[in-house]
């Protein structure tokens, strides 16, 4: 398969997403989102700086000399675009959470597997009939899997349709930037100001957290800070990479599935049928989506 590295840096992604939702959920009790976001993005930001030399050394020849070609404009603009988006996206639905359900939360969220196609139009990226096929499975199974009660608009959902638009823009800007620039250093950037924003945002709402609330959400912010900060959004910067961006919304789409089978490993929580039947249909959609296209102009 011509993709395969993309692909399973993506499933990837999903995996490491979806089992911190078990880390988010369980740092909430002891920290506030904000502070919780700011520690975060700063350790995943610091966890990449002794990495960069280190994958400097081990580039092949051809890497380095492509590398020449990239210009730093384009890794501080997609830095900053890409910090900005995750930033606020975060910031949102850890807002909208507070006044909705986790359900509906995490069903409007992924919803950016809907815009990402939607604003692909605008942007001349097209995309083949069988995934769009797939995106209605796929936003079928997150109905499933996430929305056990009846759809309505409250307060929170508003902020957490907000989070969905950026997460949106931060997937196009990663799909427009990445292949501009060296992936970890265009990650690190996005990490600090993500982590300057939070900041920013935490003294405003929150104000500064104390040493013994951060001690007892020591292992959660470690997991995310290190897991889905710096590996996770450097799998997903290095496996967008000259890759359709509706496909790659898809398969991180299923951070849901893997956050349902987190619950049921980690936190003793049930899968119902439905839920099951939920998890089936995102990966039906997903290995639909791989199906291979006779009209190779239909995507990107």
């Amino acid at each position: 398969m011509k993709h395969t590295k993309n692909i399973v840096m993506l499933l990837l992604t999903a995996i490491i997403w979806g089992f911190a939702f078990c880390a988010q959920s369980a740092a909430m009790d002891s920290i506030g989102p904000l502070a919780f976001n700011m520690l975060r993005s700063i350790l995943g930001g610091l966890v990449l700086i002794p990495i960069i030399p280190f994958l400097d050394r081990i580039k092949s020849q051809q890497e380095k000399e492509i590398e020449k070609s990239y210009r730093r404009k384009d890794l501080l603009i997609g830095g900053l675009c890409c910090g900005v988006a995750l930033g606020t996206a975060s910031a949102m639905q850890q807002i909208g959470i507070k006044y909705t359900t986790v359900g509906k939360a995490g069903f409007i969220t992924a919803c950016y597997i809907i815009l990402v196609p939607i604003f692909g139009i605008f942007l001349k990226k097209r995309c083949s009939f069988f995934v769009w096929i797939s995106i209605v499975i796929a936003v079928a199974g997150l109905y499933l899997l996430c929305m056990n009660e009846s759809f309505s608009i409250a307060k929170g959902d508003l902020f957490v349709i907000a989070c969905a638009f950026l997460f949106t823009f931060q997937i196009l800007f990663i799909d427009h930037f990445a292949p501009k620039c060296d992936c970890v250093r265009l990650a690190c950037i996005q990490f600090f100001i993500a982590g300057i924003l939070s900041l920013i945002g935490m003294f405003f709402m929150e104000g500064m957290p104390q040493l013994s609330q951060i001690k007892a959400a020591l292992l959660p912010i470690l997991y995310a800070g290190i897991m889905s900060s710096g590996v996770a959004y450097t799998l997903q910067m290095v496996g967008q990479k000259n890759f359709n961006p509706t496909i790659a919304s898809l398969i991180m789409s299923l951070e849901s599935t893997f956050a349902a089978i987190g619950g049921w490993m980690l936190l003793g929580q049930k899968l119902t049928v439905r839920e099951l039947g939920g998890c089936a249909l995102m990966f039906i959609a997903i290995m639909l989506s791989q199906v291979p296209q006779k009209n190779p102009k239909a995507e990107i």
